[in-house]
């Protein structure tokens, strides 16, 4: 299985291709840069692995929830790439990337995943281990104020992302002993999201190009850009 994943979602820029059981990745925190970095990312990664575009199986990108203008970039590369070369492309979600990401580092099983949304609240959403290379969504993903999220009762875990960063003590506060610990330096990864692909991928999870789409979550504002764009 041969896999190109994007994420330009958050203030970190990256991508990465999945060969059998080689990863490469290349990874850089560049706000605002996305759109002139990507692509360039992607022909490095491809001349380093070895990997031919025709020997693609499938086209992996973060699809949000993020940066509106980030996710707009790697749901129109992936679509690009995906309808350029009859690929299907997976969508998989930040949160799901942040909380594999932490679940692997932390050795927890579950995962409290927040980015700053800006505008007093948070992308949140509760993830616990399924299988080696799998998370599941407890609940669903929100944007939320963060003095209203929760813990699982008699469950602890790991918050991890910008939203921690953010607003340490509030979400601490709510969580209380739910938390176990805090990683508020991530921002999800191409990496990751190149791992949750491959097994969705495997579960039939690929679907056409022209399914590329972000998540937004903030609906109201997600519509406004939409009028906005010719």
């Amino acid at each position: 299985m041969n896999l190109l994943a994007i994420d330009t979602a958050t203030e970190a820029c990256s991508a990465a291709v999945l060969s059998e059981d080689r990863l490469y990745e290349h990874y850089q925190l560049a706000p605002r840069a996305h759109n002139r970095l990507i692509l360039p990312m992607v022909s490095e990664l491809l001349a380093e692995s070895g990997v031919e575009l025709t020997e693609l199986d499938a086209i992996v990108f973060g699809c949000g929830p993020g940066s509106f203008t980030g996710v707009r970039i790697a749901a129109g590369v992936a679509q690009g790439l995906a309808f350029g070369l009859g690929l299907p492309v997976i969508p998989i979600s930040t949160l799901a990337a942040l909380s594999l990401d932490a679940l692997d580092t932390e050795g927890t099983e579950l995962s409290y995943a927040c980015i700053d949304a800006r505008m007093n609240e948070v992308y949140w959403g509760i993830y616990e281990r399924y299988g080696k290379d799998s998370v599941r969504l407890i609940g669903c993903e929100s944007v939320i104020p963060p003095g209203h999220i929760e813990a699982l009762q008699g469950k602890s875990g790991v918050g991890v992302g910008s939203g921690w960063a953010a607003y340490p003590e509030l979400l601490a506060e709510q969580l209380g002993s739910g938390l176990q610990s805090i990683m508020p330096d991530r921002f999800p990864r191409a990496a990751f999201i190149a791992k949750l692909g491959a097994v969705a991928l495997a579960q039939g999870g690929g679907f056409p190009a022209e399914q590329a789409l972000p998540v937004y979550l903030r609906d109201n504002v997600a519509r406004k850009i939409d009028k906005r764009t010719p």
